[in-house]
């Protein structure tokens, strides 16, 4: 659909809400208009589609403009006109960006109520209801998990970018290594240069280590030895005496046995993600994972007997093949399990995945609904209550993920990463590093994404950790209002 923006250049907001409302991309005009005034700023948007137009506006006083305003009533008047063109109200409302709980967060940071954050929601972003109550409790998990934080705290992350074989949902940049392992050691060796790097870097700096997340990929693709070798190398390099969590993800069942997970819960990991995705053989055919909901089950009691306590399980909505009642039914049986957390993802088709070009036997919006209702009721009437939540582009139904915890075992490094609450040092190809800059803003710092690329290019990536650490200089770790 063809977008003309008049009287202003705010073009993303206003986009990325027309792609939300409109995934479909059909056939028609949107025209998005900012008249300034003596008094008011005025958003008009004009939507014309199938030879019905319909007009809204909205505005706010022109003394009181600041770019956060301004782009709100421009999305403002673009959902109400797009709203008669919609078969039912958006369930996020006139929200279009991946972390709709940064307003809530902020909102009771700055001294507000549940009760205000969910009015808030609805009544500006016209958000549901059901919506507004999981962003406010997920908040909450984030006000208390910044309330944990020193101005010095940071999170570790570290890459692992390979896995026995890629899912038909995964646009991660990995190697599947299937028997073909030359390439890990060679990395691992890479990767022990940077950790020797940036932990004398650190050391230096002031900032100490508050989370480590060890993920991937498929961190598990390692063997017992090599994992050995990489939790000794950053227990060596790093002062993880202020480390409240060291998490890794276990992910894939056809990556574990005893023998690895006892390593890992021996050398002080003290959270695993055991992924299953679906608990259906069916569905875990189609989507290009050999293992089966039985080997899910065997790996998670052999966590438990290695001492795991604190498990993360991930299930997705919307997968091919998948219908209500088998994933009702897959649901039901992780649930049954009763890891500490359960994340719910919706099925986000992404560019570099296979099931981008091939889309064939995906549920309907309506059913991938019924789904996420679904998990919503069984998690509250378990006990469990959301604590962390964020969206995609392309999401089935434009929905959401949200992790769910139970009897607080919140985990904090989804928190402070999603929430982008302090800086994340990553290590490893494909890490995002993100720094919180002094003058509040953020930097992003990629490190390459391929092995072979981290491998042949870790120079550079030192030089760039140089880089990132004069930036980091009197930034505050801590979102403070």
């Amino acid at each position: 659909m063809k977008l003309t923006l008049l009287g202003h250049t705010d073009n993303y907001a206003v986009e990325q809400l027309q792609m939300a409302l409109f995934p479909e991309n059909p056939e028609g005009e949107a025209v998005s208009t900012l008249h300034r005034g003596k008094t008011w700023l005025t958003a008009t948007a004009k939507i014309t589609i199938n030879g019905k137009t319909t007009v809204s506006s909205k505005r706010l006083k022109a003394e009181g403009e600041t770019v956060p305003l301004r782009r709100r009533i421009l999305q403002q008047s673009y959902y109400l006109a797009a709203l008669p063109h919609l078969p039912e109200a958006p369930a996020w409302g006139a929200l279009a960006g991946v972390r709709p709980t940064k307003l809530t967060t902020r909102h009771l940071l700055e001294g507000g109520t549940v009760a205000s954050a969910r009015k808030l929601m609805e009544e500006v972003y016209y958000v549901s209801p059901r919506r507004s109550r999981l962003a406010a409790e997920c908040s909450e998990s984030t006000a208390a998990a910044a309330g944990l934080l020193e101005p010095t705290d940071i999170s570790l992350y570290v890459g692992i970018p390979f896995c026995p074989t890629r899912c038909a949902y995964c646009s991660f940049v990995s190697r599947t290594v299937g028997k073909h392992t030359e390439l890990l050691e060679p990395y691992l060796q890479a990767l022990l240069q940077e950790i020797a790097f940036t932990g004398k870097a650190l050391e230096t700096s002031g900032f100490r280590v508050r989370t480590l997340y060890i993920g991937g990929g498929t961190p598990t693709t390692l063997s017992p030895s090599q994992l050995k070798t990489l939790i000794g190398a950053l227990q060596d390099n790093f002062d993880l005496s202020r480390c409240l969590e060291f998490t890794v993800e276990g992910g894939r069942p056809d990556t574990l046995n005893p023998e690895k997970l006892q390593t890992l819960f021996d050398l002080g990991v003290g959270r695993m993600s055991i992924n299953p995705q679906t608990m259906n053989d069916r569905v875990l055919r189609a989507c290009g994972r050999p293992h089966t909901g039985a080997d899910v089950v065997r790996s998670y009691q052999e966590a438990v007997a290695a001492g795991f306590r604190d498990i993360n399980m991930d299930l997705i909505a919307g997968l091919p093949e998948d219908n209500y009642e088998d994933f009702c039914r897959s649901l039901d049986t992780v649930a049954a399990l009763e890891p500490a957390n359960i994340t719910l993802h919706t099925l986000a088709l992404k560019k570099g995945a296979d099931l981008f070009e091939k889309r064939g036997n995906l549920p309907s919006r309506e059913e991938v609904s019924r789904m996420v209702d679904y998990g919503e009721q069984v998690f509250r009437s378990l006990g469990y209550k959301p604590y962390y939540l964020y969206r995609q582009k392309y999401m089935s139904g434009s929905f959401e993920n949200v992790g769910w915890s139970k009897d607080g075992r919140d985990c904090l490094y989804n928190i402070y990463m999603m929430e982008e609450l302090h800086s994340i040092l990553s290590l490893g190809g494909g890490g995002m590093n993100k720094v919180n800059l002094p003058d509040g803003t953020l930097q992003r710092f990629h490190n390459p994404k391929f092995p072979e690329q981290y491998i042949s290019q870790l120079e550079s990536v030192l030089e760039q950790k140089k880089t990132l650490f004069e930036r980091m200089k009197g930034s505050k770790s801590c979102w403070t209002p």
